[in-house]
């Protein structure tokens, strides 16, 4: 497994991914905001790889200088393998290179299944939006 930042060539398989993984509301609600962070800055966007195949995505964001995730996705056969954790720690160097302020975790009905994950890497609850409406790419 590879993690690397996101190329334009990855707009399909992870339009593909997004799909496989999330649910279909979730799908919908993460569609137009990754959409918006492709034109506004695809570098806070990471993909992990497994022999050429991308198997998991982790859209971020700045908002007011600090790094948020938004939405991680990992394809359901490749889960349990530490690609989300691979993913966090990828985007969390992009954001310390930045040298934001903060780095927090933007939380929805779509994405506490991911809550554990964060927690295990040190992320606690000062450090968690209840709410994603609030990030710019959101809308």
């Amino acid at each position: 497994m590879h993690v690397r930042s996101f190329q334009l060539s990855d707009v399909t398989p992870v339009t593909e991914l997004l799909q496989t993984a999330l649910s279909e509301e979730c799908f919908e609600s993460t569609i137009e905001p990754f959409s918006r962070q492709l034109s506004w800055d695809s570098d806070l966007i990471v993909v992990a790889e497994d022999e050429g195949e991308i198997v998991g995505a982790l859209i971020g964001t700045i908002e007011k200088n600090h790094g948020c995730y938004f939405r991680i996705a990992i394809h359901p056969e490749y889960r349990r393998r530490g690609i989300g954790r691979g993913l966090v720690s990828a985007m969390e160097h992009k954001f310390q290179a930045r040298k934001v302020s903060g780095i927090y975790v933007a939380v929805d009905e779509h994405n506490s299944f991911a809550l554990p994950l964060y927690e295990a890497m040190g992320y606690n609850e000062n450090q968690i939006f209840k709410s994603v409406r609030k990030l710019s790419i959101v809308g």
